[in-house]
């Protein structure tokens, strides 16, 4: 594209929760994973695994019935994601919250307001689903996710000193929650 092109693009942006991911999405999810892990997100990965454990994780949310991925696309290709969790089945004290987890952002696709979109359709499906709040953690170091769920209004409720060990050093981790 020339420059004049590129400077009149608007980029499309789209979050959705996906029932079906294409080996393209895999493919996509895996690329947009890794280069957040490289940035220093990746929920828990400090460094990318080798691909096919990547692939093999992503076709293995599809298989969980417990687990809703919702991913972003930045012009149509896979950009971030997270994850609604159900808690187990045999926990009826605690049916009333889902778990976000493995919220990322590829650095690529930061600045475009996806990371409130990916948490404010999390909310929005775990509302469908019945749940009256969420909760999820975070290694206090990833103060970009920090300022986005402190945005959407959850709540900061507790500091495990030792939540990641990072080069041979503890990574504080922040505990939050959020009433839908």
């Amino acid at each position: 594209m020339t420059a004049e092109i590129m400077r009149d693009h608007v980029a499309k942006l789209s979050v959705e929760t996906a029932d079906q991911l294409t080996t393209r999405d895999i493919h996509e999810l895996c690329d947009a994973a890794e280069e957040a892990i490289l940035a220093g997100g990746g929920f828990g990965w400090l460094s990318p695994p080798p691909k096919s454990v990547m692939e093999d994780y992503w076709r293995g949310v599809q298989m969980i019935p417990e687990r809703h991925l919702i991913i972003a696309r930045l012009d149509k290709v896979i950009a971030g994601s997270c994850q609604i969790v159900r808690p187990p089945r045999n926990n009826e004290a605690q049916k009333f919250a889902c778990q976000l987890t493995t919220f990322f952002v590829a650095p690529w696709a930061r600045g475009h307001g996806f990371a409130q979109m990916i948490v404010a359709e999390a909310e929005a499906l775990a509302k469908s689903q019945g749940f009256a709040m969420i909760n999820l953690d975070v290694r206090a170091t990833q103060d970009r996710a920090i300022q986005s769920f402190e945005a959407r209004g959850f709540s900061k409720y507790a500091t495990n000193p030792f939540y990641a060990k990072v080069d041979d050093g503890y990574v504080p981790g922040f505990y939050y929650h959020k009433e839908l």
